[in-house]
């Protein structure tokens, strides 16, 4: 079907990241977090995208630029009742012009894998998002303790080695947003894993959750369900092809509840991935 004329693409401003993406991500049953809008906006305040027919928003779609290299497509959203009409089109070519030549990153919802390989995005492996129920727990570890204003600078280093690419300005904000926690592991004087757990819609989610292994994964882990209410729900995505971290939400009981595949347009990058026990976010990678 053709697109009206009067369907418009254009740049998202801060406010309609929160009111319209986030309302609309929470409508699809993905659960952003509370205050995700800012950190997400903020990282590239070029890379969001609305699309308006009459100046009502009814698509919107985020491609969010970290370097020259590299960019991550989330937030690709066609409001119900304007599905399956050719919107998305111009939606997604706007996202993918803007990101160039970038390797682009993004993690499709089942129903949406299918067209993305039509955009010559290629599977990496599946990120399979697990719900468990909080807990206390007397952990002993003296290595995990929450994040000092001091490690912030060691905390990025460490995050760049687990991550397409460096991403300073947007873990820099992630690290200090509201109703959050991070726990990081030490060993030896250097950090060996951290870990952020944060206030959803519905419950809390951890992410990203990296370590150097499952016992600090599971300690980091720990530390961060004692920081909030006990009995509250929590959430956490794992790359399923880290067995490690497969046996860490089997362990907890935790279930299945959602599943997304990482895919990239170019190549998959080189990360380590049995030392990624939960990723960031489905959003922005």
């Amino acid at each position: 079907m053709a697109v009206k004329d009067d369907y418009i693409v254009r740049n998202m401003t801060a406010r309609e990241v929160e009111e319209v993406a986030m309302n609309w991500a929470a409508n699809e049953g993905w659960n952003p977090g509370l205050h995700d809008a800012s950190v997400f906006y903020n990282t590239d305040p070029k890379g969001f995208f609305i699309g308006l027919l009459n100046d009502e928003p009814i698509s919107c779609i985020s491609a969010v630029s970290y370097n020259s290299n590299f960019g991550f497509i989330g937030f690709y959203i066609v409001k119900p009742g304007y599905r399956k009409e050719g919107y998305s089109i111009k939606l997604c070519r706007k996202a993918m012009q803007y990101l160039g030549e970038r390797n682009i990153g993004l993690d499709g919802v089942v129903e949406q894998q299918d067209n993305y390989r039509k955009m010559g995005f290629k599977t990496a492996y599946k990120n399979i998002r697990y719900e468990g129920l909080t807990f206390k727990i007397n952990n002993d570890s003296k290595n995990i303790t929450p994040l000092l204003n001091s490690q912030i600078e060691e905390v990025v280093a460490f995050d760049s080695k687990l991550f397409p690419v460096p991403r300073p300005i947007f873990i820099k904000q992630w690290l200090s947003m509201a109703e959050s926690y991070t726990m990081v592991a030490r060993i030896n004087g250097k950090i060996n894993g951290y870990g952020t757990i944060r206030k959803c819609r519905e419950g809390y989610k951890i992410g990203p959750l990296f370590a150097d292994s499952y016992q600090t994964a599971l300690d980091i882990l720990q530390a961060l369900v004692n920081s909030i209410p006990s009995g509250a729900l929590f959430y956490l995505d794992i790359p399923d092809i880290n067995i490690s971290a497969k046996s860490l939400v089997d362990n907890l009981r935790m279930k299945k509840v959602f599943e997304t595949a990482r895919m990239y347009s170019k190549y998959s990058p080189n990360i380590d991935l049995n030392k990624v026990f939960g990723i960031t976010s489905f959003e922005l990678g």
